[in-house]
């Protein structure tokens, strides 16, 4: 998978509305960063190869040069000897047109390195443009994704208590309070009705004893003393 994939593969999994139905978003996107990463390393790695072979075509260049100018040099100084009469003429032209053709040989390696250099020059700006790029994409993913996180975090706190104040959520404060008020109306219910068997289940004493208790015997007892009271003013 190249780059720009995965570039692709990172930027739709932050903007994808439905992402949540797929895995996890925030893994997805953890792993895309990761894969960025990885890629800028190989990156940062060819950059340094391309600059390397670069020093070195810039080196063979200034190289051949000075060896141009030497075999250039040293023509003339056969040419000046043999004017002098320290050699034979014929023999400083042999030797100075073989110090030529050296010259031209190191011109050649001379255009060859310049191409080089040229070529490798490109190429490093267009690693390096990449690598910054790069660079770039990555620090604002990760930003990105530290948003998300945030995000995420509120939404499933703001869920969560969205959910036990809607009473949807069994699990939470509001269904257990539901759930207790549920026993305690079951509780009364059945005190209720053993209330009810008890009644019914009374025996003929339970009913006698009922009938005179305490309070209806207090009742009469006072009944008779306000005759009595009324019968003596007679």
């Amino acid at each position: 998978m190249g780059i720009f994939s995965r570039l692709f593969n990172v930027g739709k999994s932050e903007a994808h509305a439905a992402i949540d139905k797929l895995e996890d978003p925030i893994k997805m996107t953890e792993q895309g960063i990761r894969d960025l990463k990885n890629d800028l390393d190989k990156s940062l790695q060819a950059l340094a190869e391309v600059k390397a072979m670069a020093i070195r075509s810039k080196r063979e260049l200034n190289e051949q040069k000075s060896v141009a100018k030497n075999y250039e040099q040293k023509a003339m100084l056969l040419l000046q000897k043999a004017e002098k009469g320290e050699i034979e003429m014929s023999e400083a032209e042999r030797l100075a047109t073989e110090a030529l053709a050296k010259k031209e040989d190191a011109i050649s390696t001379v255009a060859r390195s310049q191409e080089e250099v040229v070529k490798f020059d490109g190429n490093i700006s267009q690693l390096d443009s990449n690598v910054k790029k790069l660079k770039s994409t990555i620090t604002r993913y990760e930003n990105e994704l530290k948003t998300l996180k945030a995000r995420a975090r509120v939404s499933q706190a703001t869920q969560k208590i969205n959910k036990q104040l809607s009473g949807i959520d069994s699990s939470g404060t509001v269904g257990m309070l539901e759930k207790m008020k549920d026993k305690v109306a079951q509780q009364e219910a059945m005190a209720e009705a053993y209330g009810d068997i008890a009644f019914e289940n009374r025996s003929l004493d339970d009913e006698i004893d009922s009938t005179l208790n305490e309070t209806n015997v207090k009742a009469s007892n006072s009944l008779e003393e306000l005759k009595a009271k009324m019968k003596n003013k007679e």
